[in-house]
């Protein structure tokens, strides 16, 4: 009979690619006759084929037990066969792996050929079973006279060890002799097996610091050299006298070896080690630096991901070395990779502060601007150009118009930008334009982040509101954003923070009433509803500051102007009074409705030669006056929506409001309808004998009815439970009577309806003990804090000169606000000692507060809330006689 070899099969799967299922399993039929057969030669082929089959992806677990007899070959190359099948197909829940352990533990006596096959075979097949009844014949190998049996045995002892923990205290001691073997094979896996171990628990191993350092600085093998490198770098958190050590030796190799994995290795574990702290660290951390510089710009890319990961773990503590290198790293930003790009970003958002953020906001924002148009090619050209180059080349689109990376490089500017709220920025009026640069060049959705820190620098930087409001005044005045309001990517929700700026400090417009056609424009209801409740508030706002500096200086000239205005709003407020938006409807009402009584008021005034009035007259009752010489409704808006200064609130402020005297949080606005109290309650035994025939009569109106109604007449207690509500004391008797005889014939009724669920819980007593009420002391409380005085929004119209920006970090506090109601969250604490420390304080210092002395202490009942940590109750021990204790009867209270 002739047999198909490996060849043969390998050559025949080529031949029927069309059917190659069917001969596959013609193939296996064969080999299932094969590998019976008593020829150890033929099953040996068997085995191999079948091992062919399962790498690509047919199961032989079928065949377990015929590769174990071909493992037991005496034939060296037979047996290798058996333990390649052995390897490929067995498991740790194959059942014949139990019949290995005294095969492999004869196989580890034989010759050193065989020793070195089952070696192989063991390190692969071991379980926790396998690797407890062989680790003694094991560990014996490691003395073998052979040097590669002692590297494999050191291999596949670490197998071992991972199945079988408990067998390292008797391979401890042998290990540590390789350490010093003669042979560098052995000393080389030795350290390959103690570094792997010592990353699960590297205190174990501190002992082996002398022998591994002894090895660092003798041994010329590289990749015996990296081992021992990460083996110190896990050593040296646990060992701080290794670092001192450690310095000279790995500053040697950092600048004379050429091998940049082994450079690369060492850096990394001067960084994880702590080598680089200190006055030798200093010189160390800039040889690194440098180092890593070098990985940047090499044109391999696996270098320059490294270099800049390694960096980023540096930045911490070196970053004015890193600083040296921002033009380099920063070239890595717009680079093809994106692994690469964003490595850049991240080193790049760890190195910003005070001094480099300028620069580096601008090199990144160079990456965001658009192509100019004038590079465009011709035709010709273009054609040309698709000819000669490369098709990888001309495929590679600039990083920047991706739009995901877009989205990232414009979130990563705005992160850096507003970290410690604002606290690398020196300068706001240009953050406020890069803000608006990004509005324009970004093309990515972020216009709530846009609107968000507009407001947010506006509000809290008083210096910088003036160039703010020109700002945004050119914003509100540009229709591209207007028309591409409906592009999620058009950013047009920085037109919201324009709106309320612009509405907000109106006082820093030169001409403010040149803004008012911009915000009733039709093009606005393209607007998000936000936006254009925005405008409208706005608009509001606009027009009553301008009405109000109109009438300081009235001219009869300017009546004309007035109406126009108001009729132009007014038009358009009617417009959107009816939007389906209840924002953009309510707020075009409100201004609706002030816009037309202005406008009446101007129809009915009759221009007089009157000298207009002061500015007392005017904050004054003015319009009850018959001497003014202008219209009364031009100060009509302006007290409503610009009394008082709108301030950043602080984190704590919510927490911090007091409660007013004589507000209860805990009753209700609307009280609920009163809970029936149950009269008595009867026991569950009485009700459940209970016939269904008296249910019958006492529904048909039977006696039961009659007696209850009875008894409620003379005020006895009758069986049953019966519910009366809770009365006014107002309430007449006569009613209460007549509402009780209606609640016990409702409650007869629905006591029979198997549907209804009565309530059977107890009855609650109304009784109230006066005398148990806690009463508290209020005599030494301090009166509340008088309230602020009304504050007018100040002019900062002459701040365009000023140079130094205060941030208002912490924010406005409540009136009245007490220390005992405060609650700062604890990062803000940080940041706060971070600030005061830092010398920069804010020029507008809150009042100190009154203190509040505590309460005293008094008794409240246990069902209440405690208002104080009670007293802690002192236990007296007796001392103990000497004696038989004798033995009492419980007490009452025991029982």
């Amino acid at each position: 009979m002739w047999e198909r070899t490996l060849q043969d099969l390998i050559r025949g799967l080529r031949a029927n690619k069309k059917d190659e299922a069917k001969f596959i399993a013609k193939a296996v039929d064969e080999i299932r006759q094969e590998i019976k057969s008593e020829d150890m030669e033929l099953k040996a082929g068997a085995v191999m084929k079948l091992t062919y089959l399962d790498m690509l992806g047919y199961d032989m677990s079928w065949a377990s037990f015929h590769v174990v007899e071909v493992m037991s070959s005496a034939k060296a190359h037979l047996k290798s066969v058996g333990y390649l099948g052995a390897i490929q197909s067995f498991t740790e829940d194959t059942d014949v792996l139990m019949l290995t352990t005294n095969l492999l533990k004869k196989d580890l006596s034989s010759t050193p050929t065989d020793i070195a096959i089952t070696l192989n075979g063991l390190a692969h097949i071991v379980t926790a079973d396998l690797a407890r009844d062989l680790a003694p014949e094991l560990i014996a190998m490691l003395n073998h006279s052979r040097p590669h049996i002692r590297k494999r045995a050191i291999l596949a002892l670490y197998r071992l060890l991972s199945k079988y923990p408990e067998a390292i205290h008797q391979a401890r001691p042998r290990l540590e002799e390789k350490l010093e073997d003669s042979d560098p094979a052995v000393v080389a896996a030795t350290v390959n097996v103690v570094c792997e171990l010592a990353r699960r628990n590297p205190n174990d191993y501190l002992s082996l610091a002398p022998q591994l350092f002894h090895l660092l600085t003798t041994s010329s093998n590289n990749w015996m050299l990296i081992k021992i490198i990460k083996l110190f770098g896990s050593l040296c958190p646990h060992e701080p006298r290794l670092v001192k050590k450690l310095q000279p030796p790995i500053t040697e190799l950092i600048s004379t070896t050429p091998a940049i994995s082994l450079l690369y290795e060492c850096v990394h574990t001067c960084i994880i080690g702590g080598m680089l702290q200190g006055s030798t660290g200093n010189s160390l951390a800039k040889m690194c630096v440098s180092k890593l510089a070098a990985f940047i710009e090499d044109p391999d890319q696996n270098l320059k991901y490294i270099a800049l990961l390694a960096m980023t773990k540096i930045v911490p503590t070196h970053a004015h070395l890193i600083a040296e290198y921002q033009n380099t790293i920063l070239q890595s930003v717009n680079d093809q990779d994106i692994s690469i790009r964003m490595r850049a970003l991240d080193l790049v958002s760890a190195m910003v502060n005070q001094s480099n953020l300028q620069s580096i906001v601008q090199q990144l924002l160079s990456h965001l601007v658009p192509e100019s148009s004038s590079d465009t090619l011709s035709a010709a050209q273009s054609l040309e150009e698709a000819i000669t180059s490369p098709a990888s080349t001309r495929n590679a689109d600039p990083p920047s118009k991706s739009p995901a990376y877009r989205l990232i490089l414009t979130q990563r500017i705005l992160d850096i930008c507003s970290q410690g709220t604002y606290e690398n920025i020196t300068n706001f009026e240009w953050y406020i334009s890069v803000l608006v640069d990004l509005a324009h060049i970004c093309n990515a959705p972020v216009g709530p982040q846009l609107r968000e820190q507009l407001v947010d620098v506006a509000s809290r930087v008083r210096a910088a509101r003036p160039y703010a409001v020109k700002v945004m005044y050119t914003l509100l005045t540009d229709e591209s954003l207007l028309h591409n309001a409906r592009d999620p990517k058009s950013c047009s929700e920085v037109l919201f923070s324009a709106a309320w700026i612009c509405g907000e400090y109106c006082q820093q417009l030169l001409e403010p009433v040149k803004l008012v056609p911009y915000l009733v424009q039709p093009e606005i209801s393209n607007l998000h509803p936000d936006t254009l409740a925005a405008y409208i508030q706005a608009a509001t706002k606009t027009f009553g500051y301008w009405t109000s500096e109109l009438a300081q200086n009235w001219d009869n000239d300017d009546l004309p102007q007035v109406r126009q205005v108001v009729e132009s709003i007014s038009t358009r407020m009617k417009d959107l009074a009816s939007s389906v938006h209840v924002e953009v409807q309510e707020r075009a009402a409100n201004t609706l409705g002030l816009l037309a009584f202005v406008a009446a008021d101007l129809n009915s005034f009759k221009p007089s030669h009157t000298s207009p009035p002061s500015d007392a007259d005017a904050s004054g009752s003015g319009f009850e006056s018959t001497s003014l010489s202008f219209p009364k409704s031009l100060l009509l808006i302006q007290p409503l929506l610009s009394s008082y200064e709108l301030n950043p609130v602080a984190a704590s402020a919510q927490a911090s409001v007091p409660v007013p005297e004589g507000l209860d949080l805990d009753e209700w606005f609307v009280p609920p309808p009163p809970e029936p109290v149950p009269e008595r309650v009867e026991s569950s035994e009485k009700k459940s004998k209970k016939s269904k025939k008296g249910k019958e009569k006492q529904a048909n109106g039977g006696k039961k009815p009659d007696k209850k109604k009875k008894a409620k007449d003379v005020g006895l207690e009758v069986a049953g439970d019966v519910l009366t509500p809770v009365y006014d004391e107002a309430e007449p008797p006569e009613d209460q009577a007549e509402l009780e005889r209606r609640k016990a014939e409702r409650l007869s009724q629905l006591r029979d309806d198997p549907y209804y669920i009565m309530d059977d819980r107890p009855k609650i007593s109304q009784v109230e003990d006066v005398d148990s009420i806690p009463v508290v002391r209020l005599d030494d409380i301090p009166a509340p804090s008088p309230g602020i005085a009304e504050l007018r929004l100040s002019s900062l119209k002459a701040a365009g000169s000023q140079t130094r920006f205060v941030i208002e970090k912490e924010g406005e506090m409540p009136e009245g606000a007490t220390p005992s109601t405060i609650s700062v969250p604890y990062h803000q604490k940080l940041a706060s000692q971070s600030h005061s420390s830092s010398g920069n304080s804010t020029p507008y210092p809150q009042q100190p507060q009154p203190f509040l002395s505590s309460f005293p202490q008094y008794e409240v009942p246990e069902s209440e809330l405690r208002a104080s940590t009670p007293e802690p109750i002192k236990v007296v021990r007796s001392k103990k006689t000497g004696g038989k204790k004798k033995r009492t009867k419980p007490s009452a209270v025991d029982s």
